[in-house]
């Protein structure tokens, strides 16, 4: 049984080979972006990107660049073919497979909002999320998988109920904005508790999307960021991410 990146993976290759784009000699090319060249300088200054935990890769296809978050970077230069071929046996691979996907799909105008906000983005974007979820799910039990520092912030400003999930041990035990971040022990019974899901999208680079996906069968799932905007436009699934270009 196929993963759900894999899955994505089989039926993005055959649109590629349909769309006739496996055998152009296009250089698909990934590399990991400085903290100013992805973020910009925020006002907070305790995002993971920031502590040498993750890196933003950017893939460029011909006049358009995907990113997606990963802690295992590098540089890559290939064909979609090549790309279309990786095993996605490692964040690496999966990154590069999905920033390409993510340059290639905006592309095509099949996707938008790929590329991280900047600067006063973060915040921005925070402000406004409480009211993005009452508009569109009431009050619901939030439960927050990623450490997002600005969100969280936002959300228990709001008195919105919280609950922090990570996998970084740095967080896990630590309490942010009056919320004890939990791990991977109480993660069952956090999504269980949960009325909505606010999921960052680096879960589908480290592949661990798989249970988190088939939550939107039982609960509300929102995914946030630039590293899922191919995927979920492709699957159907709910993103937030307004103030990405």
């Amino acid at each position: 049984m196929p993963t759900i990146l894999e899955s994505i993976r089989n039926r993005v290759a055959a649109e590629w080979l349909q769309a006739g784009l496996m055998g152009e000699t296009i250089a698909v090319t990934a590399g990991p972006l400085t903290v100013e060249e992805a973020i910009g300088k925020p006002q907070q200054t305790d995002f993971p990107i920031q502590k040498g935990k993750e890196k933003l890769m950017q893939a460029h296809f011909r006049s358009e660049r995907g990113q997606a978050f990963t802690d295992h970077y590098g540089t890559y230069s290939g064909t979609l073919q090549q790309v279309a071929d990786l095993p996605l046996n490692c964040n690496f691979h999966r990154a590069v497979f999905v920033s390409t996907m993510n340059a290639v799909m905006r592309w095509q105008q099949r996707t938008s909002n790929t590329i991280h906000c900047k600067d006063c983005g973060p915040q921005e974007c925070a402000a406004e999320l409480p009211e993005f979820i009452r508009r569109n799910y009431g009050t619901p039990r939030i439960t927050l998988i990623g450490m997002q520092p600005a969100m969280a912030s936002a959300v228990t400003t709001a008195q919105l109920p919280l609950r922090i999930v990570d996998l970084d041990p740095d967080n896990i035990g630590q309490i942010r904005y009056s919320v004890q971040i939990e791990g991977a022990e109480t993660a069952a019974e956090a999504l269980e508790w949960a009325e909505l899901l606010l999921i960052t999208g680096t879960t589908l680079a480290n592949d661990t999307i798989g249970e988190l996906a088939e939550q939107a069968d039982r609960k509300p799932v929102l995914f946030y960021g630039t590293t899922i905007a191919g995927a979920a436009s492709l699957m159907g699934w709910q993103r937030y991410c307004p103030k990405s270009s």
